[in-house]
C-alpha cells in the first residue's frame, strides 16, 4: 500500500473548501484508519446512558479529504475496496430520537460486541443468537458542488453516508465528481449491518480500510453506482428466512410495519426482548420493497436470517 491516512486525519462534514490531507493520482491506493461512528465516545466499559450525551456534530467521522490528481466536475470516481481490517470490538445502539421506530423506542439500549477479527466468525448476541459478520464502510462519499459545511450523517448524490452493506471487499463504487480533485472521504465501518439499518445502528467498529481509486474522464452519473464481486447474500441465506411484510399505500409506514412485526415474531418464537429484536434487525435482518406497481398499495418485507438461530 504506497499511503496511509491516520484517523486523526479526518473531519465531521462535507465542505469542499478543506484542506486535502493528501494528493494521489489515478491508478494509486490508499490505507485508511477509521474511527467508529461515535468517534470513540463509546469503549468497552461504556453502558447505555452514555448513548445521551453522544455529540450529532461528530458522529461519523470521516478520514480524507483526498485529492485525486485530474479530477474535475463531470468525471467519475471509481473506488476499489481492496480490504478492510477490523478492529474485534464494536457497538449497537438505539439512540433516542433516532431509527425507523423511533416512538416506539424512546429509551437508550447499548450492546457491545467482541468479535474475531481474523476469522470474522459469527458473533454471538446473547446466549442463542450468532451474527455473520461482513465488513463495509457505511460513508464512502465525495465533496459537493454546494459551498459551506453539510452533515454527513444522511447519504447525498456524491455518495456519502449511504450504509450499502454491499460496499464489501473486491466492489467497485462510481461517484459522480462534482469539486475539482474530487476530495474523498470515508468512515463509518461496519463489521455487520442488514439492509435498511433500521434502528439507525450497525455493528459500528473501528477499521482500517485499503481503497483503490481510478478516474474516468466525462463520465459521472447523477447517482453512485457499484458493481460487486459476488454474492452479496451467500452468508445468511443458507438456512432461509423469516419474513413479515407491511401493506399499504405509504412505503414508509409498510417499512415500519414490516419491522414491527419482525420484533413482535421474534419476541413471540425466540423469546427475545422488543428491544434485542429491534437492534437485531438493525444488524442483520434486510428490508426488500417486494411489490411498488399495483397501486394503491404496496408490500415491504423483512427478512430476518435464520441462521442467526442456527
Amino acid at each position: 500500500m504506497g499511503h496511509t491516512l491516520h484517523s486523526h486525519q479526518g473531519h465531521y462534514g462535507w465542505d469542499n473548501s478543506l484542506t486535502p490531507a493528501i494528493t494521489v493520482a489515478p491508478g494509486e491506493s490508499i490505507e485508511f484508519e477509521v474511527k467508529d461512528a461515535s468517534d470513540g465516545h463509546l469503549g468497552a466499559n461504556s453502558t447505555a446512558q452514555d448513548l445521551l450525551t453522544l455529540d450529532f456534530a461528530t458522529v461519523n467521522p470521516v478520514t480524507g479529504p483526498v485529492f485525486i490528481d485530474g479530477a474535475e466536475p463531470g468525471d467519475a470516481l471509481i473506488v476499489t475496496i481492496l480490504d478492510l481490517v477490523p478492529s474485534g470490538w464494536g457497538w449497537t445502539g438505539n439512540i433516542p430520537g433516532f431509527g425507523i421506530l423511533a416512538d416506539q423506542f424512546p429509551d437508550p439500549a447499548l450492546h457491545l460486541w467482541n468479535y474475531d477479527a481474523k476469522g470474522m466468525t459469527p458473533a454471538a448476541f446473547g446466549a442463542n443468537a450468532k451474527i455473520p459478520l461482513r465488513a463495509f464502510p457505511g460513508t464512502v462519499g465525495v465533496a459537493p458542488a454546494e459551498p459551506g459545511q453539510h452533515s454527513i450523517v444522511p447519504p447525498r448524490n456524491v455518495g456519502g453516508n449511504m450504509d450499502v452493506r454491499d460496499l464489501f471487499t473486491g466492489t467497485k463504487l462510481t461517484l459522480p465528481i462534482e469539486v475539482e480533485g474530487a476530495l474523498f472521504s470515508v468512515g463509518d465501518t461496519h463489521a455487520a449491518q442488514g439492509d435498511g439499518e433500521v434502528c439507525g445502528t450497525a455493528i459500528e467498529s473501528a477499521m482500517s480500510v485499503a481503497l483503490k481509486f481510478e478516474l474516468v474522464k466525462g463520465a459521472a452519473a447523477k447517482f453512485p453506482h457499484y458493481e460487486t464481486a459476488g454474492p452479496v447474500t451467500r452468508h445468511l441465506d443458507e438456512k432461509g428466512y423469516f419474513v413479515t411484510t407491511g401493506v399499504g399505500p405509504d412505503l414508509m409506514q409498510n417499512a415500519r410495519d414490516a419491522v414491527s412485526g419482525m420484533v413482535d415474531f421474534l419476541g413471540r418464537e425466540q423469546g427475545l426482548s422488543a428491544i434485542d429484536a429491534y437492534m437485531l434487525c438493525s444488524v442483520c435482518a434486510d428490508m426488500r420493497i417486494g411489490e411498488i406497481v399495483d397501486q394503491p398499495n404496496f408490500i415491504v418485507g423483512m427478512y430476518f436470517p435464520k441462521v442467526v438461530f442456527d
